[in-house]
């Protein structure tokens, strides 16, 4: 287990009064029953300083993950019936979080919890409403980096979010973001985009990233994917285009 580091009290210090989080950690998982364990430990380190709840999304794991998550006062765990994907689970996670900050973690460890609290200083800063991590040393393979590479730069420029690493699921953003989402397959891959087109101000910050220990990517790559993402690309910008604004009268 990593240290314990005293810090300095933040806004987002622990209010054993409150009956709701200041921050909400979501964690979409399949099939990673090595994962998770360790994952806990270094989520509980890393924001043992603040006031948060640890939501854990099952997307209808077929192995032991489920079994092998640690309960605890802070710990909420959704369980799908079925293999529904990533962004299902990740719109549930956000939908059911309590905290005024959400924050996103992958499942496979390869995101750092540490670099949490980094995100949401910038929020407190007031900075923007939704900060995307992006990697800044990807520990891929190079043929990977170049597919992320060209994807993303495809994906920013058609969409305008001016995001460089949206496939980084590391991320925080204030809970009025979650108003913008929408839920449909691939969502996760245009959340800066949904919610910058709804007016939220987006920022990228730079965070660690980690070679995967165990198991595999679960939600497959290469055509399988690029195909179904280039026609919500279209489908996503279609959307913000039609997206209109209310305001009231003072």
């Amino acid at each position: 287990m990593a240290a314990f580091v005293r810090v300095a009290p933040t806004p987002f210090a622990l209010d054993p009064s409150s009956n709701s989080p200041r921050l909400s950690v979501v964690i979409p998982l399949f099939n990673e029953e090595e994962n998770v364990a360790p994952l806990q430990i270094e989520v509980e380190a890393a924001l043992a300083h603040l006031d948060y709840e640890l939501i854990l999304v099952d997307d209808g794991s077929s192995d032991a993950t489920v079994s092998r998550i640690r309960p605890g006062a802070r710990v909420r765990v959704l369980e799908f019936a079925r293999n529904t994907g990533q962004s299902a689970a990740m719109f549930a996670g956000i939908m059911a979080a309590r905290g005024e900050v959400i924050a996103l973690l992958d499942g496979d460890l390869q995101n750092d919890p540490a670099d949490v609290p980094r995100l949401m200083e910038a929020i407190e800063r007031g900075e923007a409403d939704l900060v995307c991590g992006y990697r800044a040393n990807r520990r891929d393979s190079g043929f990977k980096r170049l597919q992320s590479r060209i994807a993303n730069a495809v994906r920013s420029r058609f969409t305008g979010d001016g995001v460089r690493d949206t496939g980084c699921t590391l991320k925080a953003m204030r809970r009025d973001c979650r108003a913008a989402l929408v839920p449909f397959r691939g969502m996760h891959r245009f959340i800066p985009a949904l919610v910058k087109a709804a007016g939220f101000r987006v920022v990228e910050v730079p965070v660690h990233h980690r070679a995967r220990q165990h198991g595999e990517s679960k939600y497959g790559g290469g055509l399988r994917r690029a195909v179904p993402a280039t026609e919500d690309m279209f489908g996503v910008r279609w959307l913000n285009s039609r997206r209109f604004t209310i305001r009231f009268k003072d």
